[in-house]
């Protein structure tokens, strides 16, 4: 492949964390990105996630950080409850020394947006259906979904930065199967208000065998809901309603006032997301001049937590490789993802743990995880552990300023 310019042209194909994040950085060490979205409009909303010591470092560099803000505070309280309603303290990350911020999933994005500078052209309804290159660039077929047009344009690099089931990586990398299911299954909303019988700043955890509920708390909004099962069956959890499924695996037990009050504002949300919990596990993430980021390249899972901050970090630190490479796409990219897969396999290891405590797997980790509850509520004890937990080799990846220059 012969080396282009100092700077070129660059395609990134999706609208959301990752993909506005490396516009940005592109733009900022003078690429000429355009950003092209599947959705019509970019979206509202979005759900509950925590951004880390990764993120942060990453949002502070490419100025967004104060935008972005921080949902937290000291009043910000969760539960560990069962279904009878009863209550007890519960762990909350987000009080910890230098603990992650909890957020919306569109304060990230609208922080994002709100710095990419107006000249950056962004196409809506738009997504590639054929990819070919060649030593002089890639060649991007692009089908405007709406006016049903088909343009056919060269860029000097593609960026797949459409999640989970990327589009990018199925016309780049071919048809073998990268994704790997956890066997777990998520439905989610943001709430409209409280919880009935809390707090706007207060939250909660149902946690039992093979199954959770969580409603992670904010100090300025309702709520994030979120439900968790183990499955043996993705495909089936797929063939009727969310909410069917989702119900299904809290049975046959009664529900409980508190739980079939939660499934029953995630049911009425006019805006949920039920899908299956998977990592994507690729030999490379750069084929060319095509590169994945984000969901589309690991998709840490929301078990690991890290899926907004890697992908801050990783769209900010491809622009900082490309910017000391000038001239060098290859090895751009090569160095890129040398220091991108550490860091990534270390937050795709920590998923099991995290799942672990998001949910039990089965009887005996649940009593692992009750137990660990009780040690928190102990006199003298909830703050040593509560210095461990900062400290255990998890949260110290968490932390890691992978894209450090």
């Amino acid at each position: 492949m012969t080396n282009v310019g100092k700077t070129g042209r660059a395609l990134v194909v999706g609208l959301g964390i990752a993909g506005i994040a490396t516009a940005l950085r592109l733009r900022q060490v003078g690429w000429e990105p355009v950003v092209v979205e599947r959705a019509p409009a970019r979206r509202s909303g979005g759900y509950f996630l925590a951004l880390f010591g990764a993120g942060i470092a990453s949002a502070r560099r490419l100025g967004v950080l104060d935008a972005i803000g921080d949902r937290g505070g000291p009043h910000v309280i969760s539960y560990e409850v069962d279904r009878t309603g009863r209550r007890r303290p519960g762990l909350n990350p987000f009080a910890m020394a230098a603990g992650p911020r909890p957020l919306l999933r569109g304060d990230v994005e609208d922080g994002l947006f709100s710095a990419l500078p107006d000249d950056v052209e962004i196409r809506f309804s738009t997504v590639p259906t054929h990819i070919a290159q060649d030593d002089a660039a890639a060649e991007v077929t692009l089908h405007d979904t709406a006016a049903d047009t088909t343009v056919t344009e060269r860029f000097d690099l593609v960026v797949g930065a459409d999640g989970m089931r990327s589009t990018v990586r199925r016309l780049a990398f071919g048809p073998e199967e990268y994704l790997h299911p956890l066997n777990y299954m998520i439905g989610a909303t943001v709430l409209d208000r409280p919880i009935d019988g809390y707090e706007q700043h207060e939250g909660l955890v149902l946690a039992e065998p093979g199954r959770s509920a969580w409603a992670f708390p904010y100090a300025d909004h309702a709520p994030g809901l979120l439900f968790s099962y183990r499955t043996a069956d993705i495909d089936a959890e797929f063939r009727r309603p969310p909410i069917e499924s989702i119900r299904a695996a809290f049975g046959p037990e009664p529900t409980g006032p508190l739980l079939e009050g939660l499934l029953t504002r995630y049911e009425l949300a006019p805006d949920s997301l039920f899908d299956s919990v998977q990592q994507v596990k690729m030999p490379r993430w750069h084929r060319g001049r095509v590169v994945l980021i984000g969901d589309s390249a690991w998709c840490v899972t929301l078990y690991a937590g890290m899926g907004a901050s890697s992908g801050l970090a990783g769209g900010e630190l491809l622009g900082t490789m490309l910017r000391q490479h000038p001239g060098d796409l290859p090895g751009a990219l090569r160095a890129w993802e040398a220091r991108m897969r550490p860091f990534i396999q270390l937050q795709q290891d920590s998923a099991v743990p995290g799942r672990r405590i998001f949910t039990p797997h089965n009887r005996r980790e649940h009593l692992m995880r009750a137990g660990m509850m009780r040690l928190m509520r102990m006199p003298g004890v909830a703050r040593t552990m509560g210095r461990r937990m900062t400290n255990n080799k998890d949260m110290r990846a968490k932390n890691i300023d992978v894209a450090a220059p």
